[in-house]
């Protein structure tokens, strides 16, 4: 058996030696998930930056107004993140999307084709939205909250759409540019069931 890949390209912090807040938040997140997800490690790095990156993740992805729901969430990032060619949110955001949706294929097709996928008319707007935001955003017009709008979309909800999209576009690229692996406990998530 070959030596399990280093999961990412700069040190990574042992836990008992971080700052009080982000070992505490990172022991949290182990508590609930039952693993502590690689991007907690590899950006606890740098702790000013962990702290900012967390914050504002919290706020567009924890937030409870809006009409997006927490599967729509995951499924811009996970849509985009294909885009992106980003490894570690498609597997991680990918399998709380298929938690939060209740449907073990559903990440795969988005992360291939929302267009082909097993989604609503209004997720499939969603979805064109993002992936402009992602590829285009500078083609972004009145044409575009119209059809956004035709499927109830009001304007706080397109701009957390073009929000996450923008946000995980950052997290995207640190992943790729440090190598950030995905945890293996994350393939299995949303396709058999969890133990209690």
């Amino acid at each position: 058996m070959s030596e399990p890949k280093p999961i990412s390209r700069f040190p990574v912090p042992d836990i008992g030696e971080l700052p009080e807040d982000i070992r505490q938040m990172i022991l949290q997140v182990q508590e609930k998930a039952g693993f502590v997800p690689n991007v907690f490690l590899t950006l606890a790095h740098r702790p000013a930056e962990f702290r900012a990156f967390f914050a504002y993740h919290d706020a567009l992805m924890l937030k409870e107004t809006g009409t997006l729901t927490k599967a729509d969430r995951e499924m811009i990032v996970t849509a985009t993140s294909a885009k992106n060619g980003c490894l570690y949110c498609v597997v991680a955001h990918g399998a709380l999307l298929r938690i939060y949706a209740k449907q073990p294929l559903v990440a795969d097709q988005v992360a291939v084709n929302h267009l082909k996928a097993d989604i609503t008319p209004r997720q499939k707007a969603m979805l064109d939205f993002a992936i402009k935001v992602c590829l285009h955003s500078q083609d972004i017009n009145d044409d575009d909250y119209a059809a956004l709008r035709k499927h109830g979309f009001e304007d706080e909800d397109i701009w957390d759409i073009a929000a996450i999209t923008a946000f995980f576009g950052l997290s995207n690229r640190m992943a790729n540019a440090i190598s950030m692996r995905p945890n293996d406990e994350f393939f299995l998530m949303g396709r058999v069931p969890r133990n209690k």
